[in-house]
């Protein structure tokens, strides 16, 4: 339980996907504008990665290294991928309309975010078994969603303020987020 414990709080903070690793950096970027886009947006992540981690660490561990065809990995786990995005698409477009409008081609994005796929692929590299995959994919879209829900409460807030004109606009959302980065690192010694 403690390693479990150890992974999720690892993925979340110490090796956030988006402040440390610098992955899914556009749906992070283009989907903060308010709060409640991007928690939309975190709880789409959330399913597609902790799902995908479920199912490609089966995939591989059960097929590709089997039958020793682990150099198919990158794209059986798109697929993988690909066919959950689609299932949180049509699911968002039925039950949440408004929410889905306003994700517009960002939640299809999901498909090709390298957070996503980096999950996965991380995953893999690490050996971990099934529920070391799952845990970690939680870890990591919970870290997504941490960071994404707190930059757009910033964008809320700063959209108030008084900019330079020179920084206006994508300059201070790339310095926000660049002291976030740095607000994230100081997490590096908690494991």
């Amino acid at each position: 339980m403690k390693e479990l414990l150890l992974i999720a709080v690892g993925a979340a903070l110490v090796n956030n996907v988006v402040l440390s690793q610098f992955l899914g950096l556009c749906p992070f970027l283009g989907v903060s504008k308010d709060v409640k886009t991007a928690s939309g947006m975190g709880a789409a992540v959330v399913f597609v990665i902790t799902i995908s981690s479920l199912v490609t660490s089966m995939i591989y561990n059960g097929i590709l290294v089997n039958l020793h065809l682990e150099y198919l990995q990158t794209m059986a786990f798109i697929l993988v991928i690909a066919a959950l995005v689609q299932l949180v698409e049509l699911f968002m477009k039925k039950n949440m309309p408004p929410l889905h409008k306003t994700m517009g081609i960002y939640l299809p994005l999901i498909t090709t975010n390298c957070a996503v796929l980096g999950a996965a692929l991380t995953n893999v590299s690490k050996n971990y078994g099934i529920i070391q995959s799952v845990v970690n994919g939680i870890g990591i879209s919970v870290g997504f969603t941490i960071a994404i829900v707190m930059l757009a409460g910033i964008r809320e807030k700063i959209k108030y303020n008084d900019i330079p004109e020179s920084f206006k606009g994508s300059p201070i959302i790339l310095i926000t987020a660049g002291l976030m980065a740095i607000a994230f690192f100081g997490f590096a010694g908690l494991i």
